[in-house]
């Protein structure tokens, strides 16, 4: 899995970082999505698609 997001969509809402803390974070300064691991362990990934699916911007992206 590889992730990559659009920063420019990002409301700041933080969902990613309560579901997947390991794998996101968001900026002081704005609260905009960060990515810590493009490519997470197998054992983050379904924590991932939860986030990306529940992304109210839709800015994660994930491939395969």
């Amino acid at each position: 899995m590889k992730i990559t997001i659009d920063a420019d969509k990002c409301c700041a809402a933080g969902q990613c970082v309560l579901i997947a803390p390991e794998v996101f974070d968001q900026r002081d300064e704005d609260g905009v999505v960060v990515v810590l691991d493009d490519a997470p362990p197998a054992a983050q990934h379904d924590a991932v698609r939860e986030a990306a699916a529940i992304c109210p911007a839709a800015v994660i992206e994930l491939h395969a």
